[in-house]
């Protein structure tokens, strides 16, 4: 046999033995990043699971809510009395405990008789756990099912209205 004839076991060729492309890496890559990103953006709707203890006579409902965080949940403040500042002191407070706040709104003046904590379907953890912080009942805790009870707030997950009941904060 000739030499040129015999297989060479020294000497590969450039991107042989399970070497992928370049190109083939990248595009891994990117696709790995883009659905990492996609991933972490996804939030799933807050949803509340409820249970309730028997007889109907002393029913007790507790409310266990998804992992989901309050600085993702969009809360606007509106002032329903005639007392100055009273929306950007709450606003600030919601702020400061983690809340997104959205701009205060001091335009329904004072047709409002109690504060009122409203919410959009999945909120209703959100609204709950505001109403508890300034110390509303829970039956003014109420689903906003596509009431507008202040301007521009349509969209939003938490709306809260003052009434003259609220305590002053700060």
């Amino acid at each position: 046999m000739s030499e040129s004839s015999q297989p060479q076991h020294g000497s590969n060729p450039p991107g042989s033995h399970y070497q992928p492309a370049l190109s083939v890496v990248l595009i891994i890559v990117v696709l790995f990043v883009a659905s990492a990103f996609l991933m972490l953006r996804y939030v799933s709707p807050a949803g509340t699971t409820t249970s309730t203890t028997l007889p109907p006579s002393q029913t007790t409902t507790t409310t266990h809510p998804k992992a989901v965080s309050k600085s993702t949940v969009r809360v606007q403040v509106a002032n329903g009395t005639t007392r100055s500042g009273l929306a950007r002191a709450y606003t600030q407070e919601l702020q400061t405990r983690g809340w997104d706040t959205l701009p205060q709104e001091n335009v329904i003046g004072p047709n409002v008789k109690v504060t009122s904590v409203y919410f959009n379907p999945g909120f209703k953890w959100a609204a709950t756990q505001i109403a508890n912080m300034i110390h509303v009942k829970l039956r003014d805790v109420v689903p906003l099912n596509g009431q507008r009870p202040a301007p521009g707030a349509s969209g939003d997950d938490v709306v809260l209205i003052l009434g003259p009941d609220a305590p002053a904060i700060g």
